[in-house]
């Protein structure tokens, strides 16, 4: 059976971890989330309404700070944790974890320290609240949060706007479903102009999560009483309106314990001929009880929605971990074993990106299809073979004895020259075919969702496949340029088989061959149409190595650059990675701010874990 103390104190714990995930650094959004799900009391009141003093009174220490005017300048999250009977009264604060504060003046000091570290010595204001939980057995389980009195006007030292501000940070505070709404109201004032009332009809108008609180009794003008508002006759809320006799600044000044402050307001309700009927519907212990009884009901209705909210944010926990990576083992072996891991999902994107499961390969084709032909149309073989160049490289071939029947050597010279120009678009193809493999690494690197966690081992890897990458440029080019020579070492026979028989077709049909031939020979020596033909020869032959080499280059390329990269990418890693265990550590550096992410989500997923278990362990009284 759950008691009262159980639901209550299991929603206590879960937000004092709320309170420490906040305070790690964790997601807002999330953080919030779990805690605006979780049901707790926000004290509202005007300034020096009292605010202050029924949560002492609550509690049952003096432990706020005290002064004119606003004193309460940051939110005050408190929780309340009873413990075993005879055990010591202690304090922890969220910002100073596993430290008890015995001494409650201290609790004061640290509370006025702590809001000053954020406000600074002035009287401004911040919405970060202060985190305190109070453990004693004087005390029910509760979570009250106290908020800056609401004002109208600024004092010295505080901007314009200092009211609404105000409002606005207590309003961020009620308006959330889960609130419970401590509306604190001094008896010596008009309820009609209670701040705390007015804000209180604004977010809660059913008046469903709002108590009333009426403070000052004892201090009301001598034949008036506050029983139309107790009574619930001058402004009617769904709960009863409950009397509260805090410490007159005397029995403060003469260190009046609190103890002895509740047994003061006792008597005051049982001796009131004003009050004596209500007395055991008033006072601070009532109040106490009365909102634990119904922050307990409330838990109870609320607990399908936050089992629910826990549920559905542990899934999500789970999936963003599994995205992120699971933490890194800290033996060799299994370090190794993660390298080599992700190494092949990389490898395995690379080779996507090649095979078209990926955009990026058909690039390479590009090369060959569209750049390496263009490039080939644009040598100059028309100016190398124009009639002046052909007669001055013949002529120079022939030196002092002229050629008999063709100009071998010229011919040699000719297309040895035109062939040294298809160096250029040979090695281009090979530079262009290493551009494209080189974008492809970096994409695949960056695709590589698994590497993100590790940029040592991202430029680790990206380094060694480049580096292999640059090692199959060199043998390509010594491959396309081994082509382009042969062509240049061997020229085809048949080609020059085919230059005397034109000569001979070129004389008289009908005469003797051979004088026909050497009239040939001797008229064509000199002639403008011989070096014309000279060069039409040597054209025709440059086209056919043209073709060969248009067909060949791709072949050499592929087979020494895109082949390698495919099978051989990061084989020399292989082989090195296996020699350097004392560095694998460095390789699996992860990026800092992905480890604080990691940990703020796992230290998220314990505490929703946890608070699930808690409340499945719980066998819930409906």
């Amino acid at each position: 059976m759950a008691t009262m103390e159980s639901l209550i104190g299991l929603v206590n714990r879960i937000q004092r971890a709320c309170t420490a995930l906040g305070d790690y650094g964790g997601d807002e959004q999330a953080f919030s989330s779990l805690w605006d799900a979780l049901p707790s009391v926000a004290v509202v009141g005007g300034q020096s309404s009292g605010k202050s003093s029924v949560l002492e009174s609550i509690v049952g220490r003096d432990f706020l700070p005290r002064g004119s005017g606003i004193v309460t300048r940051r939110p005050l999250v408190l929780q309340l944790q009873q413990t075993e009977k005879g055990e010591q009264d202690y304090a922890e604060f969220g910002h100073l974890p596993q430290r008890r504060i015995t001494d409650f003046s201290l609790v004061r000091k640290e509370i006025q320290d702590e809001t000053d570290r954020i406000t600074g010595k002035t009287k401004q204001i911040s919405p970060v609240p202060i985190h305190l939980s109070i453990y004693s057995p004087h005390v029910v389980n509760l979570t009250l949060i106290d908020l800056p009195g609401l004002t109208k006007v600024a004092v010295e030292g505080q901007p314009e706007s200092i009211a609404q501000d105000i409002e606005d940070m207590v309003r961020a505070y009620v308006e959330k479903p889960n609130c419970i709404i401590l509306a604190i109201s001094p008896a010596n004032q008009d309820i009609a102009t209670s701040d705390a009332i007015k804000l209180a009809r604004e977010v809660d108008p059913s008046g469903e999560r709002t108590f009333g609180v009426l403070t000052k009794l004892d201090l009301m003008d001598k034949g008036t009483n506050a029983l139309d508002v107790l009574e619930g006759r001058s402004y009617r809320l769904q709960y009863p309106w409950v009397g509260i006799v805090n410490r007159s600044q005397a029995d403060i000044n003469k260190n009046v314990d609190m103890i002895a402050a509740r047994r003061n307001e006792r008597e005051y309700f049982a001796t009131s001929p004003d009050y004596s009927h209500l007395a055991s519907k008033m006072g601070s212990e009532y109040l106490a009880k009365l909102l634990s009884r119904h922050l307990e009901s409330v838990i109870r209705a609320r607990i399908p929605s936050i089992t629910s909210l826990i549920n559905k944010s542990i899934d999500e926990l789970e999936s963003e971990l599994d995205h992120l990576g699971r933490p890194i083992a800290v033996d060799a072996g299994a370090q190794l074993y993660t390298i080599l891991e992700l190494c092949r999902a990389f490898d395995r994107i690379f080779k996507e990106h090649l095979d078209g499961g990926r955009p990026g390969g058909d690039r390479i084709y590009g090369v060959f299809d569209n750049q390496l032909p263009a490039a080939l149309r644009k040598l100059p073989f028309d100016r190398h073979l124009s009639l002046q160049n052909v007669r001055k490289i013949v002529s120079e071939a022939d030196g002092y004895q002229p050629h008999l029947i063709a100009p071998e050597q010229g011919y040699r010279r000719l297309i040895e020259g035109s062939l040294s120009y298809f160096r250029g678009p040979a090695e281009a193809s090979v530079d262009a075919v290493h551009f494209v493999l080189k974008e492809l690494v970096r994409k695949s690197i960056a695709e590589c969702q698994e590497l993100k966690r590790f940029p040592t081992l991202q430029s680790t890897i990206a380094g060694a496949a480049n580096e292999s990458l640059e090692k199959f440029r060199e043998e390509s080019k010594k491959s396309v340029l081994r082509l382009v020579d042969m062509e240049a070492a061997y020229l085809t026979a048949e080609f020059f088989r085919r230059l005397p028989q034109e000569v001979e077709k070129a004389g008289n049909p009908g005469g003797n061959p051979r004088e026909n031939t050497a009239a040939a020979a001797t008229v064509d020596r000199y002639s403008e149409a011989h070096f014309r033909r000279i060069g039409s020869n040597v054209s025709s032959y440059i086209n056919m190595v043209t073709e060969t080499l248009r067909n060949t280059i791709p072949k050499a390329v592929v087979y020494c650059q895109v082949k390698e990269a495919k099978q051989n990418l990061l084989n020399y890693f292989y082989t090195q990675i296996g020699k350097k265990e004392e560095q694998l550590a460095d390789l699996l550096d992860e990026d800092p701010a992905l480890m604080e992410r990691r940990q703020q989500y796992a230290k998220r997923l314990e505490l929703y874990k946890k608070a699930r278990d808690e409340i499945d362990s719980v066998s819930w009284v409906r």
